[in-house]
C-alpha cells in the first residue's frame, strides 16, 4: 500500500509547501484537493511544479466553485483531463447532494452508463466518494447514502471508490462490516483514514471513537493494494509547525506498521 497525504490535513499552509512537508516526511505521494489556488492560473503548469516536490497519486475535484472550473459536471471532467496530461492515475469526487438541489449535476450523473470508458477515457480512474451523516438527526446529504445501494450503483456503472473511514464512521460507529461489503464489491482503489467522534469528522486516529487499528489489521489481511490517504482537519493541529511534523510523522509510522504485511520490510 502507498501512504499518501491529503492536501487538505494541512490547507491552512500554501499548497507548494504542504507538498514540499509531505516529501519530506515520508510520504509516498500527495492527494491534490483541487481548491481556490488553482483558479486564474494555468492548472497544467501548477500541478506539473507540485509534482516536482511529491507525486501526486490522486486528485480530488473540487467541492466548491471555482472561477473558471465551471459547474460541477464541467470541474470534474477538467481534473480527469489534467490527470490524463499529467500522468496521475486517479480522480475523485463527491456524489451529487439532494439537499444542495444540485439538479444538473445529479441528472448528468445518471445518465453515465459507463464512468471509466465515457469519464476516465480508460487513462483515469474514476472514484465516488461515500458522503458523511451530519447534523442532529443524522441526515446525509447525498444521494446513494445507502452502502447498498452505492455497491449496486457502481458495480453497473463501472463506477469505482473512494472509502472514506470518518464518513461511514459518521452514521456506524463499527464500520467494518461495510468496509468488507465495498471491498468484496471489488471497486475500492483509495481509502480516506481519518478519525470521527461527537460529530466532528476528519480527527487524527484516537481523537474519535471508531476502531481504526482494527480497520488497519483487516486491511492488512486482505489484497488491498492501492492508495490509503491520511486525510484530517487542519484544525487538529496547533499553529506550531514543528509540532505539526511530529504529529504527521508519528501517525505516518502507525499507518505503516498497522498495514505492514508479514515478513515485508520496513521502510
Amino acid at each position: 500500500m502507498k501512504i499518501t497525504l491529503s492536501s487538505g490535513t494541512l490547507h491552512t499552509f500554501p499548497i507548494r509547501k504542504v507538498f514540499t512537508l509531505a516529501s519530506e516526511l515520508g510520504f509516498d505521494g500527495v492527494e491534490l484537493i483541487v481548491n481556490q489556488e488553482f483558479q486564474r492560473v494555468n492548472s497544467l503548469s501548477l500541478l506539473k511544479e507540485l509534482q516536482e516536490s511529491a507525486p501526486v497519486l490522486t486528485i480530488h475535484a473540487p467541492f466548491m466553485p471555482l472561477d473558471g472550473w465551471g459547474s460541477q459536471v464541467d470541474s470534474l471532467k477538467k481534473c480527469v483531463e489534467l490527470a490524463e496530461k499529467s500522468g496521475v492515475p486517479l480522480v475523485n469526487f463527491h456524489p451529487p447532494s439532494w439537499m444542495g438541489m444540485e439538479i444538473g449535476f445529479w441528472r448528468w450523473f445518471y445518465r453515465i452508463h459507463d464512468f471509466q470508458k465515457e469519464l476516465g477515457a480508460g487513462s483515469v480512474l474514476v472514484t465516488i466518494e461515500n458522503m458523511p451523516w451530519v447534523g442532529k438527526f443524522k441526515i446525509n446529504p447525498h444521494i446513494l447514502s445507502d452502502t447498498g445501494q452505492m455497491i449496486d450503483f457502481i458495480q453497473e456503472r463501472n463506477l469505482l471508490m473512494t472509502f472514506d473511514c470518518t464518513h461511514m464512521g459518521s452514521g456506524k460507529a463499527n464500520f467494518i462490516n461495510d468496509f468488507y461489503l465495498c471491498y468484496n464489491s471489488g471497486r475500492i482503489r483509495n481509502i480516506h483514514f481519518s478519525d470521527y467522534g461527537h460529530g466532528r469528522e476528519h480527527l487524527i486516529p484516537g481523537h474519535g471513537m471508531l476502531p481504526l487499528t482494527r480497520f488497519l489489521n483487516h486491511l492488512r489481511n486482505t489484497d488491498y493494494n492501492d492508495t490509503v490517504t491520511l486525510e484530517l482537519s487542519p484544525y487538529e493541529f496547533p499553529r506550531d509547525e514543528a509540532i505539526i511534523k511530529a504529529s504527521l510523522v508519528e501517525i505516518l509510522d502507525y499507518l505503516r506498521r498497522e498495514t505492514r504485511k508479514e515478513g515485508a520490510s520496513s521502510r
